[in-house]
């Protein structure tokens, strides 16, 4: 059972997937009934493992294709962290979707692709070495290109070909790394502390790879200058948006880069060739960018993509910090962010479908017209900025301290600078929505009459706030992510 837990998480999004593409668009209640039953059966399924790993048990699957090369699934506690923000956030957007696609076309066709891309995601995360990794990588390029392009606009077409262009050339960086690592080392094998250190390679071999292969899931990461693909890719129907944001794709680049630093060099052996100060800098201009084009964006859904850009970077700032303090704060962001951006990006949503409303200047007044949107939206949008108790600031205090312990006092500048750049787009738009009066009437025949909106679309973004706020307010009790995080950096720290 422990080598087939592995397999039955992956397959528990695959198989519902691989239905659902045969069923006619008027199956939607057998549909629905796969999306959820596969939804729920993976959380059953990774909190068993979870229990499991945290007690000692190892979860491994293990296929031989070539000698020396095998594919591994492999359950630890890092992977599980990102299985499981993967897994109740894909419940959640599965929910927010049904009710979003109500009576669209080509249902069918998306919530298929929807399902292969969790199992990418997933396969990604419980990789147990680089060739694995990459197979997935690979994979959730080819499953989320079908869900950028899926209203089938001129506009859609152009941010896919963005999307593949950009996404492709990290995927031959990646393999290009890949395959020089191998040929050096003869293991692709995911290691705490690495499997690089002392075997006598070049140093300034090993920084050249680690650049390549920072490059390569970099461009998931949205890393700058390879971020210019995630605002374009906005033009997505709001449940694409919100897995592209929290969940698959930008999630997927940062975790290759936790696993690069922390289990292919080892991150004291990478501080040590003196690629992780680089990777900081890097992390931290990218956040003071993003932040700052966020200021400009008067499209909603393009000033969260500009603000994902930059709060994603908080990953990897904490990894390549290198100390076991910030190390925390970049991991729980992971999470945290997770769940404050599909938020933000569920009720984004629920503004459009309801009432028409696109823009920052047309939000006047909102907050009264769609109070539960628009209370989640706040709270969400204060956990950005890192005001407490919102997990946010969770996050940055654990940065901010990290930071202080291993004398990179730099980045508590980046982080204030950050959280300033936060509010400073974020505070408008609330001031506007709760404030302003709104316009005489909404649209119509583009409202739900008295309602706030849809419950399919409401209770997502309510639920997922309601995480946030109490994961902040009892950061330090048992099962919290932060709970977890300090379990995961226990062990790469480990003496």
């Amino acid at each position: 059972m422990n080598a087939w837990l592995p397999l039955m998480v992956l397959a528990s999004s695959l198989v519902p997937g691989m239905i659902i593409f045969m069923l006619p668009e008027k199956a939607v209640a057998l549909r629905t009934t796969l999306n959820l039953g596969g939804a729920v059966l993976k959380i059953v399924l990774l909190v068993l493992m979870m229990i499991g790993v945290f007690h000692g048990v190892e979860y491994e699957f293990r296929l031989p294709l070539v000698p020396g090369l095998d594919f591994v699934l492999h359950a630890d506690a890092l992977s599980l962290m990102f299985v499981n923000l993967s897994a109740v956030l894909w419940l959640a957007t599965t929910v927010y979707a049904i009710g979003y696609l109500e009576g669209s076309p080509h249902r069918s066709r998306f919530f298929g692709y929807f399902s292969l891309c969790v199992t990418a995601t997933v396969g990604l995360a419980m990789a147990g070495n680089l060739l694995t990794f990459l197979v997935f990588y690979e994979a959730l390029t080819l499953t989320t290109y079908p869900l950028v392009v899926h209203r089938g606009t001129e506009a859609a077409r152009k941010a896919g070909r963005s999307y593949l262009a950009h996404t492709l050339f990290g995927g031959v960086l990646l393999l290009a790394g890949t395959v020089w690592l191998y040929s050096l080392t003869g293991t692709l094998e995911f290691v705490d502390r690495g499997f690089i250190a002392g075997r006598g390679i070049d140093p300034d071999v090993l920084r050249m790879i680690f650049a390549v292969l920072i490059l390569g899931v970099g461009v998931k990461a949205a890393i700058l200058p390879l971020h210019g693909w995630l605002p374009q890719a906005m033009v997505a129907p709001a449940p694409v948006s919100a897995l592209l944001h929290a969940v698959a794709v930008v999630k997927a680049g940062a975790f290759g880069i936790v696993r690069i630093v922390f289990d292919v060099f080892g991150v004291e052996f990478a501080a040590s060739l003196g690629v992780t100060l680089p990777l900081a800098i890097l992390a931290a201009v990218t956040i003071i960018y993003a932040s700052t084009r966020a200021l400009f964006q008067d499209d909603l859904k393009r000033r969260l993509a500009f603000s994902t850009v930059s709060q994603v970077s908080y990953i990897t700032l904490g990894v390549a910090i290198a100390g076991p303090i910030a190390t925390i704060g970049g991991l729980v962001h992971l999470v945290h962010q997770g769940f404050m951006k599909i938020t933000l990006f569920f009720c984004a949503g629920n503004f459009a479908e309801t009432l028409g409303v696109h823009k920052v200047s047309e939000m006047r007044g909102i907050g009264r017209r769609m109070p539960w949107t628009m209370g989640a939206f706040t709270l969400a949008a204060f956990g950005m900025i890192g005001a407490p108790p919102m997990v946010g600031f969770i996050s940055k205090w654990y940065l901010g301290l990290g930071a202080l312990e291993v004398g990179q006092d730099w980045a508590v500048l980046v982080l204030a600078g950050s959280s300033l750049l936060n509010a400073a787009y974020f505070l408008p738009i609330l001031r506007t929505a709760w404030f302003d009066p709104p316009p005489e009437s909404w649209p119509e025949e583009r409202s739900f009459g008295r309602k706030e909106t849809a419950w399919a679309l409401l209770i997502p973004p309510v639920m997922t706030v309601a995480a946030t706020l109490s994961w902040g307010l009892f950061a330090s009790m048992p099962g919290t992510p932060l709970d977890w995080v300090q379990f995961i950096a226990a062990r790469k720290y480990a003496p």
